[in-house]
Order: structure tokens, then sequence, then C-alpha cells
């Protein structure tokens, strides 16, 4: 356990989040709503808008391309509609009523020219294409997340079922369904360039040298410019040579940057209690062993005592989480859970990264890629450095030179 002042957070599981969402889909025999006459979430009228407004006006096909799909749509004739729209439109013709009606082959089934003629004649507005377009993409996610819960539902009722692979297999299909909800438009690069020349000023007049999250190693600072926003970072070394220890300096030194950094640990491998150990030797410089044992001098309590009260500052700014077997979307779904409760974190530690899993993947290989894209990607929604623990090859130990390169990288080729 750790110790006063920090709290190690073991987060809820998926089934919080099933109970939450879906309190009308999983009928039992307290009363629960019964849905089977209810309608999935969509609207036909916003549906008819998009596409009477791209028949009207071919060039809000840039508008929208990117909101929806034709999958978004709930009628069949209207995915029908607009997937030859889409067609007409990748190849550069153009597409109204008319053209529309003779590129269809089963032009029965979407209703005929007479349905594409009311859908151009009954548009409200074509100015407001993209308000219709995101109501069609918001009610296609309401049903997605529908059918993950009866899916959740369903896997969850198997007495046979194996808890932890059930709730392994949800977050990774929620993870992923939430990746395709993000779109964004085009960097505005005047915009950006006057951020960017800002800083450079801001950085010039402040005489700064360590642009990013310092590690608390001045020449490692001196050489990086102190770890970069967005940037997945791989510290990795044989078994017992210091990672976690290392990385808890750079845990250290990014909570002393401002009083209100935060700092998120995943620690797969150590529970929490061993991380509190380690912190307090670092920041006492204190033997580990001797602090374990409790073999200590008389001038260590001193140290012990200073390095205790640096650690209860920190409090709910250093945020651990022990749990082992994490997944990427369960790491994922805790951080924003940790970034709404304690803050934005400046630096996120995982311990380490071969510990993860990733269910579904064919192979190791694809896992461990499919964990580092996963961690890139968490890496850029905060905006903050992940710095990702990771073992090295047995085979660096059978060279005279054991300077670690690329190639002695566990998994190398996925990272």
């Amino acid at each position: 356990m750790p110790t006063s002042g920090v709290e190690a957070r073991i987060h809820s599981s998926v089934a919080q989040r099933c109970r939450s969402a879906l309190p009308a889909l999983c009928p039992n025999r307290e009363g629960m709503m019964d849905i089977s006459n209810m309608s999935p979430p969509h609207s036909v009228e916003a549906e008819q808008a998009v596409l009477g407004g791209l028949m009207l006006d071919n060039e809000s096909w840039d508008l929208i391309a990117d909101r929806i799909k034709a999958d978004d749509f709930f009628r069949a004739e209207h995915r029908l509609i607009f997937q030859s729209i889409a067609a007409l439109a990748e190849s550069n013709r153009p597409f109204d009523v008319v053209t529309v009606s003779d590129s269809m082959a089963a032009i029965d089934a979407a209703g005929g020219l007479a349905y594409l003629s009311e859908l151009a004649k009954n548009t409200p507005s074509v100015a407001n294409i993209k308000a219709y377009a995101d109501t069609v993409s918001n009610r296609a996610h309401l049903r997605r997340l529908i059918s993950h819960g009866y899916a959740c539902t369903r896997e969850a009722s198997d007495p046979q079922a194996d808890a932890a692979v059930v709730q392994d297999v949800i977050e990774q299909q929620l993870f992923a369904l939430g990746q395709g909800r993000q779109t964004s438009d085009f960097v505005d690069v005047n915009q950006m360039l006057l951020q960017v020349v800002d800083k450079i000023d801001h950085r010039f007049n402040a005489g700064e040298s360590v642009v990013g999250v310092p590690t608390g190693l001045s020449d490692l600072d001196e050489l990086t410019g102190g770890l970069q926003p967005a940037d997945l970072i791989i510290l990795a070394a044989r078994p017992s040579m210091g990672k976690t220890s290392l990385a808890l300096n750079f845990v250290d030194a990014a909570l002393q940057k401002d009083d209100h950094s935060t700092v998120q640990i995943y620690s797969l491998e150590m529970p929490a209690e061993a991380i509190i150990y380690r912190l307090l030797s670092i920041l006492g410089h204190l033997n580990l062993e001797k602090l374990i044992r409790g073999q200590l001098e008389d001038e260590d309590w001193s140290r012990l005592s200073l390095a205790v009260a640096k650690v209860n500052s920190y409090r709910e700014r250093l945020v651990i989480d022990d749990q082992a077997d994490l997944t990427p979307s369960a790491i994922r779904a805790r951080a924003r859970r940790g970034a709404r409760r304690f803050g934005k974190p400046a630096l996120i530690m995982i311990d380490y990264l071969q510990m993860m899993k990733c269910p579904g993947t064919e192979n190791r290989a694809n896992e461990i890629s499919e964990i580092s894209r996963s961690l890139k990607a968490l890496a850029k929604e905060f905006d903050c450095p992940v710095v990702a623990l990771s073992q090295l090859n047995r085979e660096l130990e059978r060279r005279p030179n054991k300077r670690p390169i690329n190639a002695d990288l566990r998994d190398s080729g996925a990272l």
C-alpha cells in the first residue's frame, strides 16, 4: 500500500461503464425498461436533408465527406443513394437527381426517381448540411453503442465466459469505436505559425533551454531539451538494471516543474508499495535494500523524513495504478478518468510495455505493434510524453560489446 498522502487508484472495470451507459438495454425482473418496441436512434429528416443538399450543391460534398459514411444512414435506401453519390464524387462526376438515378442499378430499391426528386425538393437549407451530417453521424454512433451494449450483455451472460477476456474485448471495441469518431479540420498554417513564433520569442526572453518536461538529469536535458509533448519514449534495459528508478527520476522532475503538474504511473509489474519504496530511496538517497528491511543508520532517518514529506506533498498530483495485465484501451480509459479527476498529466509512465495485453491480435509481433500505436495515440491525445519501459533481448549479454542497439529491443520489429 502507498504511504500517507498518496493513493494507488484502481479504477472500475468496463462492467461499470455498461451499467451506467445501458440502463435500458439489460431487461431483468426488477422492471427495467423493455426496448423491444423502441426504434433505434435515427433521424430520417436529417438523412434526407444530407442527400438532398448534396444533389443540390455538389460543392457541399467536401464539407461532409469526412464526417459521415454510408453505414451511418439508418434507412437502406439512403445508404444506397449515398453510396452512388460518393462513387460519382470520387470519379469527379456531377451528382444530381438525374445522374444519381442513372448510376444506380437498383433505383427502385432506393425509392425510384420520384423519391430522389422529393429529397432535392424538400431540403430545408444546403447551408446547414454540416449540422445535418453531424446529426446523422451522432445517431449512428448511438446505434453502435447500443449494439456494443447488447454484445456486452450477451458475452457477460455466458457462465463459461472469462470475465477478464470479455472486459478486454469490449474495452478494445469501445476504444476502436471512439477512434472512428475522431475527425479534425486541416491545420490553419498561419495561426500555427503565430503560435510557434510566440513560443520562440517567449523561450528566448526567458532563457529556457529545457522546452519539454525535465528529466532531472542535466546532461540529458541539455541533449534533448526535455521530454517533448506527444512523444512516445521507449526506455529499455535488461532486468534489474534500474529502468524503473530512472523513470521515477523523470516522474519526480515532472512533478517539481510546477505545483499544478500531475503524473500518472501505470505499474503492471510492481505493486504500488514497491513504487513508493523506490521513490523514497531516490529522493532520500537511501539504499533500497536497507530501506525495505528497515536497516537504517541514524543519519538515514532525517533523509527518509525529508523524502516522505516530499512524496506526501505531491498528494493527488501523483496518480498510481498497479493493476496488472492492462490493455491499451483500458489504460487510455483510466488516463481519461485520471485527467478529469486530478488534472491533465504532464507525463505518463508505463512499467512495462511487454506486460500489456491486446486481445484479438494474431501474434505477439502484431500485439506489440498495436500496443505501441495505441501508446503513441495516448501521448498525442494528452499532448504529453509517454515513457514506456521495455525489456532488452538476452542476446545482448552474449556480445563482447554490451552497449544496446535498437535491434536489442524485445519485439523490436514492432516498436
